[in-house]
């Protein structure tokens, strides 16, 4: 191999797994968390790198790279202005090495403790670790969508982020696993979260959400950040608080991952318009459906996505948002139009989102005094989902209110109430 070639940095990358690419991507993330400024990094860069063409990048672009792989660049084979050779130097003082993320800190902390006299050395946390975790992800997703709210679902979830953080102080790891890591532990977080709004919890909810935007910030993953803060709006939307709604939701909507995938920018969107039919907002939630629409029609569908995206966001959501709004608009036919939409393309696993359509459909039908047919509706309500389900149960109880307030006198009266005594007994 010619002597100028980088061989330490391609060692490295070959160990862990990074194409030039990936690297060049993940040193743009961290210079970002750093600066606040986007890297400019490619794939060139980085082959420019590994072939000695750049033997010492620019300060920041150091502390990236450090950021990530978790060594000092003169471990990584790069090599100081006037110096022939990549003999590993003392620290330096360049402010631009202050800014380390606190994830950073970790690492450095756990590979002193290795190091340490008299310690055993702590066995290698790896990427085989973090995907056992994405694993656990997906059932929590999937059950979610199977029941909805349940407080075994958030318990789970929380024991899993704690599984997460465990994991951080059980070995050495590179800056890329401890990211992961955090990102894990967040979105863990953020799934006890939304079973605690689902399940009306909402005090809870918000101390999930802060021990959530914690992780998610120490991860760096704008992924996670953007779950988090948009469960932020929803949950504000429910507890009828739509400034704060907006107000997080904007959060979610204004980084920059909604820039790079309109799939993101159509959920902010389409959130939004469901908190501006709360807040009895007409143009503002009309407008915000359009372009949510447009955005998703522009979404690439074989894009790489997280998981939980991509589980639950697609036309029907799109419409059971719309659904959602313009039932608080009191525009109930074009409610019902959403909700048919819906259903037609919802698909089996969603399991809670079904119950919760057929409810607000049953809604929609009885604003508009067909009584006989909005009964049937709500009938058809799995009886789990309406007696275990806290969203589901509210509005159906706020259905049958409705439905006495509006046919007080009538047969479909009687015919609900002996439903809800003898089907919802034998499941509560």
């Amino acid at each position: 191999m010619d002597a100028t070639q980088n061989e330490a940095l391609t060692a490295w990358m070959d160990e862990h797994g990074y194409s030039s690419n990936t690297l060049a991507e993940a040193v743009n993330e961290a210079i970002e968390r750093l600066s606040g400024r986007t890297g400019g990094l490619d794939g060139s860069s980085v082959r420019d790198w590994k072939a000695g063409r750049v033997r010492w990048p620019k300060s920041l672009t150091r502390a990236g790279l450090e950021t990530v792989t978790g060594l000092p660049v003169t471990d990584l084979g790069f090599v100081p202005r006037g110096r022939t050779t990549p003999t590993p130097t003392p620290p330096q003082e360049d402010p631009d090495m202050k800014r380390r993320t606190l994830v950073g800190g970790v690492a450095a902390t756990a590979a002193a403790a290795a190091a340490a006299p008299g310690i055993a050395a702590p066995r290698r946390i790896g990427m085989g670790d973090v995907q056992r975790l994405q694993s656990r992800f997906a059932e929590i997703i999937a059950s979610d969508h199977r029941h909805g709210g349940q407080l075994g679902t958030e318990e789970r979830a929380t024991s899993l982020a704690n599984e997460a953080l465990t994991l951080q102080n059980a070995g050495s790891a590179t800056q890329r696993v401890r990211s992961h890591l955090y990102a894990s532990a967040a979105g863990f977080r953020s799934s006890a979260m939304w079973a605690a709004i689902d399940g009306r919890r909402y005090s809870e909810a918000i101390t999930h959400m802060r021990e959530a935007q914690t992780l998610a910030e120490m991860s760096g993953d704008q992924a996670i950040k953007f779950r988090i803060w948009s469960h932020a709006g929803t949950m504000y939307r429910h507890m009828g608080r739509p400034a704060d709604a907006l107000a997080a939701n904007d959060v979610a909507r204004g980084l920059h991952i909604t820039r790079r995938d309109p799939l993101f920018a159509s959920l902010g969107l389409a959130r939004q318009g469901a908190i501006l039919g709360v807040a009895q907002n007409r143009t503002g939630a009309r407008l915000a459906f359009d372009q949510a629409q447009d955005a998703m029609d522009r979404a690439t569908p074989d894009a790489h996505r997280p998981v939980w995206l991509v589980a639950f966001y697609d036309q029907a959501e799109l419409d059971s948002l719309a659904l959602s709004a313009y039932l608080s608009l009191g525009q109930h036919q074009t409610a019902e139009f959403h909700a048919h939409r819906c259903l037609s393309a919802l698909r089996p696993h969603m399991r809670r989102s079904r119950a919760i359509t057929t409810t607000r459909l049953a809604h929609a039908q009885l604003a508009q005094g067909d009584a006989d047919t909005a009964t049937a509706t709500a009938i058809s309500v799995p009886a789990d989902a309406a007696t275990q389900h806290a969203r589901v149960t509210r509005m159906l109880q706020e259905f049958g209110a409705g439905l006495r307030a509006t046919a007080s006198n009538s047969s479909t009266v009687q015919i609900w109430t002996t439903h809800t005594r003898e089907a919802w007994r034998t499941t509560a």
